[in-house]
């Protein structure tokens, strides 16, 4: 399951990542849910936002163009090179035994599957499968278990002629066999498998499957047998286009839609193919999004926009730029400045025109299935102790984080709880008290006991390596907290009588009453008695070194509000002493580069939610072990940051066949991975989508995996193109 950034958007290879995708996942009202129906974990923070519509209100036929990254390089949602539009296409020509429904909870697809249960447990988990007698591939071969056994073989990671990304569940399965007829499939599992209803999600046929060149190479550029309401009808790669068509071996209701058409469309040319007619679904920026709200506001207006490029032309500097455009004294700068102001007029136009076009949208909004961390690298330097980072923790105002990004858009402010699950989902529950909630003063006490000293001795740059290195520091990289090396005596720096007896009993008392209060794990907290140091100016030091955090962000456009968030956390830490240094890097290379190479201390990036935390949420946290030529395996674990008590938390869960108490196990190995601190959730991320108006049952879905079928335009819209 890759995390969310602007480098790597990639998603777990299933189906079921799909709402991770560029307008999350769809509407399924056939699904019927066979799991608990029990409140646990609450509600979404954020309701869908989709234009839901019945079928009968809905016009048959028509395309809708959807805008994609990327067309994808391959079909195999199994590979390494899988991204979100592999999964999205799967979605809509593949079976699923599973999906999702609103909460984030694992349903029966009832399209393929009648029942599908637990029907041994001792001496070993047998789930017995029962298909729909109705389910056949295109080319009319029914679906059966010898397509179970084949996923099964080329995922089971024992062969590795199989190039695949990931095994997990695949890998517990010790056989597969028909049932009492050819549509029942048993399934044996060596060891219990609490994530069960994660396989076959989505299902290829045996002929994808079946050999490692089918599986390697077969899938790469087309699939040939397919399952769903849609089939694909053309790909054009040079155009950036692949159309799914209607699939007349479709057994459910049938597709609203005769064509849906994926188009590959970057980020950065969003609002104007919106506005040029070439697009009718797309995921939006914020900044994107607040320009069709305004266009909707300004229909019928008169008079230049009071926004985009012409805002800022006031009549005295249009007077000013005409006078030195019209300067017969300086030719060369009067051409200089009349080519602007052509240069100028250009954009005010072609701004003015999309505007008019981007009329025609709505921007529907929710909050995405994922959220935005801030990570913290534990594998070296200050953050390899663990108070250093509890006390980044205990700086941060999470709901004011949350605040920066979610407000603006009229979404609900809720900072994440948890690191396995999201709102809604039968595994949230809030354990951010393990850490303890924001505090300034115990966040400086942290630091102390760590050995950190305001004002501290700091060794002069003396050796080659020391000079370049402050060189380096010189570069234009903003450094908080060294505006003027002067000692700080601002506001948030209140100088208090820590040295008094009075004063220090008092604290402590109050501290003991909190921690006792609050529950936290132990060690979230500085050990009683540790005074907050002094704020008497100077940066925090040790062993004659500055604590200064390499802070890594991207730079590319879209990644606004993560950089707001940055800075805000930049002002968080100065309060406790830290400074900071932020490095903003190409989008292209931020993960590859830095994340995954761990070349940071601090950096911002998403984790999607699972209905299948155990299985999603361990390789994620597990603790790094040396491999065999030296290196350190991390698996998904960025941050470097894991203990034994984690992984064995997470292994039991994975046992465990009684769901309860196998989400009690996932809850406990949360709360033990925010004590740890290496990871804290900030904020679900928000979901825009810019939806043509009559287009109904599409938009920003949240949890609920899509119901492609039923995507359509509304009798009353009547579009004359489509």
């Amino acid at each position: 399951m890759p995390p969310r950034d602007p480098a790597a958007p990639g998603v777990r290879p299933a189906v079921r990542a799909t709402a991770y995708l560029i307008a999350g996942v769809l509407a399924l009202p056939s699904l019927a849910a066979c799991g608990s129906t029990d409140d646990s974990g609450g509600t979404p923070s954020a309701a869908q936002d989709i234009a839901a519509a019945e079928r009968d209100l809905i016009a048959d036929g028509g395309k809708a163009t959807w805008a994609v990254d990327a067309l994808p390089e391959t079909f195999n949602s199994f590979q390494s090179d899988a991204d979100p539009a592999t999964s999205r296409i799967a979605g809509a020509v593949l079976p699923s035994m599973y999906e999702l429904d609103k909460r984030g909870r694992a349903v029966r697809n009832a399209d393929y599957l009648e029942s599908a249960e637990i029907v041994e447990r001792e001496p070993k988990q047998v789930v017995l499968y029962k298909l729909n007698q109705q389910a056949v591939w295109s080319d009319g071969r029914e679906i059966g278990a010898a397509d179970f056994a084949a996923q099964w073989r080329a995922l089971s990671g024992e062969d590795s002629a199989f190039w695949t990304a990931r095994n997990a569940g695949y890998d517990r399965i010790e056989k597969i066999e028909k049932g009492a007829n050819n549509l029942e499939v048993r399934v044996t599992f060596a060891k219990p498998y609490t994530d069960w209803r994660s396989l076959f999600s989505p299902l290829y046929p045996k002929d994808v499957m079946g050999t490692p060149d089918s599986f390697n190479d077969g899938a790469r550029k087309t699939l040939k047998s397919t399952a769903g309401p849609f089939r694909i009808a053309e790909i054009d790669r040079k155009a950036g286009e692949l159309t799914l068509t209607r699939n007349p071996r479709w057994w459910g209701r049938p597709a609203k839609l005769e064509q849906m058409v994926l188009r590959s469309v970057p980020r950065e040319r969003r609002a104007a193919a919106l506005a040029a007619g070439e697009l009718d679904i797309a995921e939006v920026t914020p900044a994107e999004a607040e320009r069709i709200a305004l266009a909707a506001r300004e229909s019928g207006a008169k008079g230049p926009l009071a926004h985009g490029p012409g805002a800022e032309l006031t009549p005295a500097k249009a007077l000013k730029s005409w006078a030195i455009a019209n300067d017969p004294e300086n030719e060369e700068r009067a051409e200089a400045m009349a080519a602007s102001v052509e240069k100028t007029h250009k954009a005010i136009k072609k701004y003015a025109k999309e505007q008019q076009g981007l009329r025609g949208f709505v921007v529907r909004k929710s909050l995405e299935p994922a959220y935005t961390q801030l990570a913290l690298n534990g594998s070296g330097g200050p953050l390899a102790d663990e108070r250093v980072r509890r006390a980044v923790a205990r700086a941060l105002d999470r709901e004011e984080l949350a605040r920066i990004v979610l407000k603006p858009l009229g979404l609900p402010v809720n900072p994440v709880g948890s690191h396995v699950a999201l709102a809604g989902q039968e595994a949230y529950s809030d354990s951010s008290g393990a850490i303890g909630d924001q505090d300034t003063a115990e966040a400086r006490a942290l630091l102390a006991d760590a050995g950190w000293v305001q004002g501290g001795p700091i060794k002069t740059a003396g050796s080659k390596a020391d000079k370049k290195k402050a060189a380096a520091d010189e570069d234009g990289t903003y450094i908080v907290g060294e505006e003027d090396g002067k000692p700080r005596a601002d506001k948030d720096y209140e100088v208090r009588a820590d040295n008094q007896p009075e004063a220090k009993a008092k604290r402590e008392e109050e501290r003991s009453k909190k921690d006792a209060h609050r529950g936290g794990a132990q060690g979230a907290y500085a050990p009683k008695g540790t005074a907050a140091p002094k704020p008497a100016g100077g940066p925090l030091a040790k062993d004659g070194k500055a604590l200064n955090l390499k802070f890594v962000l991207p730079s590319g456009p879209g990644s606004e509000p993560l950089r707001a968030v940055g800075e805000r956390i930049q002002r968080m830490l100065q309060k406790i002493g830290i400074r900071t240094e932020i490095t903003k890097v190409p989008d292209d290379s931020y993960f590859k580069d830095h994340i995954a190479s761990g070349q940071y201390d601090m950096a911002l990036y998403s984790w999607p939610g699972s209905a299948y935390p155990a299985t999603d949420a361990r390789p994620i946290f597990a603790k790094p072990e040396p491999a065999a030529d030296g290196s350190l395996n991390v698996e998904q674990n960025y941050t470097r940051v894991g203990t034994d008590h984690i992984d064995q938390l997470f292994d039991q869960a994975l046992a465990e066949l009684d769901e309860g108490k196998a989400r009690d196990l996932v809850k406990k190995a949360d709360a033990r991975i925010w004590a740890a601190a290496g990871s804290i959730p900030l904020y679900q991320r928000p979901q825009l989508v810019a939806v043509r108006p009559g287009l109904a049952n599409t938009g920003a879905f949240g949890f609920e995996s899509p119901s492609y079928e039923d995507i359509g335009f509304l009798k009353s819209a009547a579009p004359a193109k489509k």
